[in-house]
């Protein structure tokens, strides 16, 4: 019997409808999974007359894979991952590989490329984006860890990879260690962002201008065809379109309790750690911990008294006013997001190619867009480009949107409609922008009670200064000086 190209631990949907991309791209695929029983299931089943080979044991599993070895892991994230790399170990020699495509967490995914190099073995975390259709047709794959094994994975990842419009796929080297897990997991704190963007600006249509679900899937179809195109907008026109059996929209009866599986949270944190405003993002998250508070939320809602919804200016004109909101947001999201990555960067040692990873994204994953060709297009005109903001494209395009933006923003505090992604991108946005900022007032505060220290603005950078505020203190000054 011939040999399989790479084997497939985990048959669960993505790695299962992987199993058959793989499959369906000239490739012997090998499968295990714990619970055997989807093992018999699978091959008799969906992979029926198909080059997959189904084993019932690790050691079946090995035996069944060409040299190098190739093994990709589609297993919870967590202890499972560790639990199967301490198992295949033994199994394995030299120059072999094993890749982990869950949802893990970068640092785990840094300790355990060391640790399997040690053993004499190479290591692949990989990012992989695009959902259970994304896994069959054609996902993004982020792939980082040990370099000498992306020349085995890179014929088979980039044949099963999307397309972008020109042929090129959506899947390169990311970098070393946890890179390719660290870009996924931006990858998910900024589709938390976009999906927070689209659900306010439903907000705004339903309550503030009193849409019905007709009425915005006829507006979410536009927007699609425009500079919005992306797979969030289009699956959100279709959502709206969704009628219950009872004729209703489907949208209107679904619980407003929103879920998380961390990823969002732990680039919220991994911004705090490398001192990053990677706001949006942060109160996307932080929007879906206040929806979980279902019940407490309904008691309130008896209690605290808000203003009454009053709208009486041109709707058609504002519902183009949220679409430059949405637009202008979506910027910032991005511009954070790829600024969080600049940082890490420098922080790992990664060398990080940020116009491969827009392109990487254009396709096959959650927020797959037009947009992101333009991003790609920025960074391949300045490779150095510290914020999005500043590259010209961007530039015009939030200044274009800003009156809008304000008014959005501005209608939506005093309808009382919360917006915390809009109003939070359009604050980091004026923060941004601003040469001064308030926080001398704050190192002042800070020298004043804990004798902290200050620069001056009329001395040069580096030079620190403690004031005895009070007259009663000494001239002693903290010795960490922390902006």
């Amino acid at each position: 019997m011939s040999k399989a190209d790479i084997g497939i631990i985990g048959l669960a949907v993505m790695g299962e409808n992987l199993a058959l991309n793989m499959e369906s791209k000239g490739f012997t695929v090998a499968v295990f999974n714990r619970t055997v029983e989807k093992v018999k299931n699978f091959v008799e089943g969906r992979a029926k007359g198909k080059n997959i080979i189904g084993t019932y044991s690790l050691e079946e599993l090995v035996g069944a894979l060409k040299k190098p070895r190739k093994i990709m892991l589609m297993v919870k994230a967590g202890a499972p991952v560790d639990q199967f790399i301490d198992a295949l170990i033994p199994l394995l020699e030299k120059g072999d590989i094993i890749i982990d495509g869950g949802n893990s967490h970068f640092p785990d995914t840094a300790r355990r490329t060391k640790y399997v190099e040690e053993k004499g073995l190479l290591y692949i975390g990989t990012g992989v984006s695009g959902g259970e259709e994304g896994a069959l047709r054609g996902p993004s794959l982020m792939p980082g860890g040990s370099p000498e094994a992306w020349p085995h994975i890179k014929p088979i990842f980039q044949a099963i990879a999307a397309k972008v419009d020109d042929g090129s796929p959506c899947c390169d080297w990311v970098g070393e260690g946890g890179a390719g897990h660290f870009v996924k997991m931006v990858h998910n704190g900024i589709e938390y962002g976009d999906m927070q963007l689209i659900c306010e600006a439903y907000h705004l249509m339903k309550d503030v201008l009193g849409m019905t679900a007709d009425e915005m899937h006829e507006v979410f179809k536009e927007w699609n065809e425009g500079e919005l195109n992306s797979y969030l907008i289009e699956i959100t026109r279709d959502i709206l379109a969704y009628k219950d059996e009872d004729g209703q929209p489907l949208v209107d009866k679904i619980l407003d309790t929103a879920g998380q599986k961390g990823t969002g949270k732990w680039t919220a944190i991994a911004a705090l750690d490398e001192g990053i405003p990677l706001t949006l993002i942060g109160e996307a998250v932080f929007a879906r911990c206040l929806s979980a508070m279902k019940e407490e939320r309904v008691e309130a809602s008896k209690v605290l008294k808000g203003p009454a919804v009053k709208f009486e200016g041109d709707k058609k004109a504002f519902i183009e006013d949220i679409r430059k909101a949405l637009y202008a947001s979506k910027i910032v999201s991005y511009a954070q997001g790829f600024t969080l990555m600049r940082a890490a960067a420098k922080t790992y040692g990664w060398n990080l190619n940020y116009g491969g990873i827009a392109l990487m994204w254009r396709g096959g994953c959650i927020i797959r867009s037009v947009f992101l060709g333009k991003i790609k297009e920025a960074f391949d005109k300045n490779p150095e480009l510290t914020n999005l903001l500043l590259d010209p494209f961007f530039k015009e395009k939030v200044e274009a949107a800003q009156d809008s933006w304000r008014r959005v923003v501005s209608t939506a505090i005093l309808n009382g409609v919360p917006v915390p992604a809009f109003a939070s991108a359009l604050t980091y946005y004026d923060g941004y922008r601003s040469e001064r900022l308030p926080a001398n007032l704050l190192q002042a505060q800070r020298d004043y009670f804990g004798a902290h220290t200050y620069e001056r603005v009329d001395r040069p950078r580096g030079e620190f200064y403690h004031t005895n505020w009070t007259g009663r203190g000494g001239t002693t000054s903290a010795s960490t000086y922390v902006v």
